[in-house]
């Protein structure tokens, strides 16, 4: 099996992770200096020219059958230790580490809610995508609708859209644009990535993941809306209530890598039950 020189989501070099633990948490997500600011901003000028709306409906139609291949969901997470990522000094361990780090962070918290940890455990398994000769920046990065105006608090937004047709079509450049006040997110075409890849295997194959967990899922990248706020007018009252949810996810997803390697063997039989009980056996992907 060949290694694929992808790794984790390029802006998460401005994310926690094995920075010192006396960095303040006001320090991190700069996107405005640092070493690997070349390769973060090339990645998302590539997202924020090629990603429209035209574009997510063709990847909607591409991948929504799920007929690539067949795995188990275990087999899917360790199939990220394949993700090095080889321009990064600062992350030299596999995406999967980071899988059982976050689960295992969840577990600490919420030892009761064990579809929380699961959650934990697969959020980033659609980076698979990455493997099947999708681009870096159609796979990782942080999401934004599309059809309508990109607002500020997307990164880089007042320099990497003006290649991007859709910001120059002017049905597409209002607050709106092709929604309907309030519609829910669940109406919106968000930018195509691993979050709506793996919604969309978990909805194919029927798993059994609570609907808080499928909103993690789905929207743990949107960092205008859970973050900063934007795009609540286009949310309805469940999106609302869900965002706490994904909020509560996120700190999980942020704060939990560190050098501090989990022992990966030991953990997989408790996680392996409740992948067996949340979505169990062979998977269409």
């Amino acid at each position: 099996m060949r290694i694929v020189s992808l790794g984790p989501d390029p802006s998460l070099a401005y994310r926690p992770n094995l920075m010192p633990e006396t960095k303040e948490k006001e320090d991190y997500r700069n996107f405005k200096t640092g070493s690997l600011f070349d390769r973060v901003y090339n990645t998302y000028k590539l997202m924020h020219t090629h990603q429209t709306l035209d574009f997510v409906k063709q990847k909607h139609s591409e991948w929504s059958s799920c007929n690539r291949t067949q795995m188990s969901m275990m087999d899917a997470i360790v199939s990220l230790d394949q993700l090095v990522d080889e321009s990064d000094p600062d992350v030299d361990f596999p995406n999967s580490f980071h899988a059982f780090q976050t689960a295992e962070g969840i577990r600490q918290a919420h030892p009761d809610k064990d579809w929380f940890q699961l959650v934990g455990l697969i959020h980033d398994v659609g980076k698979i995508l990455a493997l099947w000769d999708e681009p870096q920046w159609a796979v990782v990065g942080d999401t934004f609708p599309v059809g309508c105006e990109f607002q500020n608090s997307i990164v880089f937004r007042s320099n990497s859209f003006q290649d991007n047709p859709d910001d120059k079509n002017p049905a597409y450049r209002t607050k709106y644009g092709i929604y309907e006040p309030n519609c829910g997110l669940d109406n919106i075409y968000m930018s195509w990535g691993h979050d709506e890849y793996l919604y969309r295997v978990l909805m194919k194959n029927k798993c059994s993941v609570p609907e808080e967990g499928l909103y993690m899922i789905r929207y743990h990248s949107f960092y205008p809306w859970h973050s900063n706020g934007d795009y609540m007018h286009l949310c309805n009252e469940k999106d609302l209530q869900m965002m706490l949810w994904v909020q509560e996810f996120n700190k999980f997803d942020l704060y939990t890598k560190t050098t501090d390697l989990p022992d990966v063997d030991t953990l997989k039989p408790y996680y392996q039950s409740l992948i067996d009980k949340y979505c169990p056996g062979i998977l269409q992907w």
